[in-house]
């Protein structure tokens, strides 16, 4: 059957719109950092999986790093463990590392595994012990308060951030032309494991890799300015003054500064996106008009 012409068009169109980028981009790597609804609900996460073995196909380079937060705290609770929060990290004693090891490096990771290659690629997973290639520190964080004298060191326990990356691992997968998905674990130079945040954790990556783009899912439709209107394009300064004038504030803070960080390292360009949109990257990377808000040096 032959497809009414009004679409048979719309369709060139949109392929002869994505050759200059496929051209631009074959043979680059992307760092995507995949969460929040994107990764929940089934018609995007299986977008999401096509969206990548196609940019495998088209010669670009796709490397996942994921999150999991909402699983952990599901499977806490179903074991009849409370989840508890300080500065917004979660609280990660001994028991509760084992939780995020088994759903980070096993269920979630295998999901997307599992998912990637259903739809015709051909994902590996990984966390950074694997290869030894995620270090990490534990992360101590700093309460000042008037009432003290001093700042409070406060210990959240198995919580890390990371001191290096070895980009061995992933370059041997990306040339072995697997598509690598990473979860954000750690391991310190005492042995232990450490949880760490995703979005950090693809910034990195995207720093020793080189990559051509950082791509940050969000359920958000990308940075507001002060009238609440979504910001396009915008360089690091302008990030600042956000930043400084609290236009940027909340969970949206820790993800600008590691786009705004992986930029300042030699990253070519950072995009906040709205993973609840099917094919968000498609959208972003392969379009005249994009979507979300990208974030360059200068």
């Amino acid at each position: 059957m032959s497809l009414p012409a009004e679409r048979a068009q719309n369709i060139a169109h949109v392929l002869i719109e994505a050759l200059p980028y496929i051209r631009r981009f074959s043979g680059k790597t992307m760092v995507i950092k995949y969460g929040g609804n994107a990764m929940v609900e089934q018609r995007l996460k299986a977008g999401f999986a096509r969206d990548l073995v196609l940019m495998k196909l088209v010669g670009i380079n796709p490397v996942v790093v994921h999150g999991g937060g909402p699983q952990i705290g599901d499977l806490l609770k179903r074991l009849g463990k409370a989840s508890k929060f300080v500065q917004g990290m979660r609280v990660t004693d001994s028991e509760t590392m084992d939780v995020v090891e088994m759903v980070l490096g096993g269920l979630v990771n295998k999901e997307i595994v599992t998912l990637i290659n259903h739809h015709g690629g051909a994902a590996v997973g990984l966390t950074g012990k694997d290869g030894d290639f995620i270090r990490a520190r534990k992360l101590l964080l700093r309460r000042d308060a008037p009432e003290l004298k001093e700042p409070e060191i406060i210990d959240i326990g198995h919580v890390g951030e990371v001191e290096s990356i070895d980009a061995a691992v992933v370059d041997m997968l990306v040339g072995g032309n697997f598509i690598p998905v990473i979860a954000p674990i750690g391991v310190g130079t005492d042995g232990f494991s450490y949880n760490i945040n995703a979005d950090l954790v693809a910034g990195k990556v995207a720093e020793v890799l080189h990559a051509e783009k950082l791509i940050l899912l969000t359920n958000t439709s990308g940075l507001l300015d002060e009238e609440g209107r979504l910001i396009k394009e915008i360089d690091a300064a302008r990030v600042d003054e956000l930043i400084h004038s609290g236009v940027i504030q909340g969970g949206m803070l820790p993800k600008v500064r590691c786009a705004l960080e992986a930029v300042q390292m030699g990253v070519g360009a950072a995009h906040i996106l709205d993973g609840r949109i099917e094919h968000a990257v498609m959208l972003d990377l392969f379009t005249d008009e994009g979507i979300g808000s990208l974030i360059r040096r200068r």
